[in-house]
């Protein structure tokens, strides 16, 4: 086995998709290669990261807590107030007071520490779930760098995962879509850059793609998204294939369906 591709099989290693003969083979390579084996170990992590399912956070013990105190600083207040009573009754008016400025700044001061702990915690939160999506976009990316066509969707399909993708996934899926051999894997990244059509550059891809893409399944589904959006800028392109001998018909009558919608 080669070293330099090895990296091509850790993923494959991980999911224990290799055959017994190929998964020896990297495990003997991992054994001789520190390199080999520190990048197995940063993937597992990815891919760990891949599987989580939620964050906790934190529960609702300090309420609690001290509204058991409330009580019974409430409690004390009444037998306070008692005593004061008996003893001087022109005393009962600002012993209450008392008692209720206590309890007001006590629920003041909760209310403060709840406000910065709840902040607290929200940061700590968004923190979490920002690292989270970076190893995941990595493990993303990766796997759509890989030999294997099935990892390759994998990839991709991992953008759910992201409602405001930046630019280096709609970069990546649009090079997957546009160059990738494998129609599978091109489908699935016409299906994910779909969801993002508000974008001009996914707006240029499907265009372009219009142009160059083979498969008719593809060009039919890119036909009727760019119908869709009524972009004017399809016009062109779809004449283009119109005028060609070699486009299918099912081809040519999905555009001339489609180009009045957009005209």
């Amino acid at each position: 086995m080669e070293k330099n591709h090895i990296s091509d099989l850790l993923p494959d290693y991980l999911d224990k998709a290799l055959s017994q003969k190929e998964r020896k083979a990297v495990e003997l390579h991992l054994e001789a290669c520190s390199s080999c084996r520190k990048e197995l170990e940063e993937l597992s992590v990815l891919f760990q990261a891949m599987d989580e399912d939620q964050i906790k956070v934190p529960t609702e013990r300090l309420r609690k807590n001290f509204e058991d105190f409330l009580k019974m600083e409430k409690k004390a207040a009444r037998k306070v107030v008692a005593i004061s009573q008996e003893r001087n009754g022109s005393n009962w008016a600002s012993n209450l007071l008392k008692v209720a400025a206590s309890i007001a700044l006590l629920i003041a001061s909760f209310q403060m520490g709840g406000v910065f702990q709840q902040r607290k915690a929200n940061e700590n939160l968004l923190a979490l779930q920002n690292e989270s999506l970076q190893m995941k976009q990595t493990a993303m990316l990766s796997l759509m760098e890989n030999q294997s066509a099935s990892k390759r969707i994998q990839g991709v399909s991992y953008i759910e995962e992201f409602e405001n993708p930046d630019e280096a996934i709609i970069n990546a899926l649009a090079d997957r879509f546009l160059h990738d051999e494998n129609d599978n894997v091109r489908l699935t990244a016409f299906e994910a850059l779909s969801r993002f059509t508000a974008s001009e550059t996914v707006k240029n891809v499907f265009i372009k793609a219009l142009e160059n893409e083979k498969n008719p399944s593809i060009q039919i589904a890119i036909i009727q998204t760019l119908v869709q959006m009524q972009e004017k800028k399809a016009i062109a392109p779809m004449k283009k294939l119109l005028e060609q001998e070699d486009t299918q018909p099912f081809i040519k009558n999905q555009i001339k369906e489609g180009l009045p919608k957009i005209i």
